[in-house]
């Protein structure tokens, strides 16, 4: 008897441990890291630097390509690479996802959304490009419906209101037709007053029918602004979590976005007292009043792009004396000479925003766009590679705390 007991608590250690180590193994692997893989810069590290990511956003397929029932051909990028050549270049395991839409492709997402039999046909399409392409789910890039797109000039917010309630109906259709095996995501707007069709209303319902969002916190500046400010900072990331968290999304349903890209603002003459005191300054109009165009006072490159002849003196001294705003959180620079306002991550400050964003809200992960942007030197991408591998290392070490206790 006493033998025989003995092998019961062995066997329950045994089985204990072996739920432990599950339970361990389940806070690291739960922990998100996305990166987008774009048409513009399709390249990627060595597989030795991809271990921790999770899921490649494929960036991207247009919505029109997904209202013609006869379609039989889904390229990717330029119709040179294929689902099942783009997972070589990643990790095993490594989740493929194909987004659809972008910035200012809108038209595709309000014809499907219009009616019970568009959503079903539209998704229907979805699932056939699924099917054809071996990817693992979609990510829906319809950023602004209810209005506040690249087209709110033409198309006035009103004209566009109905989408805010049709929106979750479209992914529910979504949902239903590619069945529970199949990731949904949606990459969603960082700013506010963009936030037409999240609220306390619509993000309960949004929350059913995606496994996660990515919250675009990049771009929190752009062209509609009269004045200087950072357009991926610490403070206003963090603003614009807890307001997806206030209108009842949980942290582990929310990606933090990261930009591996510059952004550049031309401020008005004698717009900041000096470099030092060049937040909050007055920008030019940065968009035609009437129609919304683009004036070309608000640029953007990536790292992986060169950078234009005409603004490589200013970005150099952008580089070498930037400052880093320990109140909002973010690195900038103002050029006196040329009036060119500098907003961008570095490797440092993309560092603090694991401790100061993704600690403090508890997000269930992080994204990037792209991975490409950050090519040839990936610097940007390691860090952010780094801060994941400390987060899972926590998370490890916290369940085993915590399953000891």
């Amino acid at each position: 008897m006493p033998g025989e007991m003995t092998w019961v608590l062995v066997g329950l250690a045994l089985a204990i441990t072996a739920v432990m180590l599950l339970k361990m193994q389940q806070a690291v692997d739960d922990f998100r890291c996305i990166m987008y893989l774009t048409g513009q810069h399709p390249v990627t590290p060595g597989l030795d630097q991809l271990q921790h990511v999770t899921h490649v956003v494929l960036a991207f397929m247009g919505t029109s390509m997904f209202h013609d029932p006869a379609r039989s051909k889904w390229p990717i990028f330029d119709g040179s690479k294929t689902v099942s050549q783009l997972r070589t270049q990643f990790q095993p395991g490594t989740k493929v996802m194909v987004a659809i839409g972008g910035w200012g492709d809108t038209i595709g997402f309000s014809t499907a959304a219009r009616t019970a039999n568009s959503r079903r046909a539209f998704a229907v399409n979805v699932a056939r490009m699924i099917e054809a392409t071996g990817a693992d789910g979609v990510d829906i890039d319809w950023e602004f419906p209810g209005g506040n797109g690249e087209d709110y000039k033409i198309v006035p917010n009103q004209d566009k209101e109905w989408e805010i309630s049709a929106f979750p109906l479209l992914l529910a259709e979504l949902q239903r037709t590619l069945g529970p095996r199949k990731i949904i995501s949606a990459a969603v707007p960082g700013r506010p007053e963009d936030m037409l069709a999240f609220d306390r209303q619509t993000i309960p319902r949004i929350m059913r029918h995606v496994d996660f969002l990515n919250v675009m916190t990049y771009d929190l500046a752009g062209r509609r602004d009269n004045v200087t400010k950072h357009h991926t900072g610490v403070q206003n990331s963090l603003d614009a979590i807890n307001a997806y968290l206030a209108a009842g999304a949980t942290p582990l349903q929310l990606n933090l976005g990261f930009a591996f890209y510059v952004k550049w603002f031309l401020t008005k003459d004698q717009a900041c007292p000096n470099a030092s005191s060049a937040l909050g300054c007055p920008t030019l109009l940065g968009e035609d009043p009437r129609t919304g165009a683009d004036l070309g006072r608000v640029g953007m490159f990536s790292w992986h792009d060169q950078v234009p002849r005409e603004l490589e003196e200013s970005f150099t001294k952008a580089l070498n004396q930037g400052i880093y705003d320990d109140k909002e959180g973010g690195h900038y620079y103002w050029d006196e000479v040329t009036k060119l306002f500098w907003t961008f991550d570095t490797v440092a400050a993309i560092s603090r925003k694991f401790p100061l964003i993704v600690d403090q809200a508890q997000v269930g992960g992080v994204f990037a766009w792209g991975l490409g942007e950050d090519a040839p030197t990936y610097e940007h991408f390691r860090v952010v590679m780094k801060g994941v591998a400390a987060r899972k290392r926590v998370a490890q070490e916290g369940s085993l705390g915590k399953d000891l206790r």
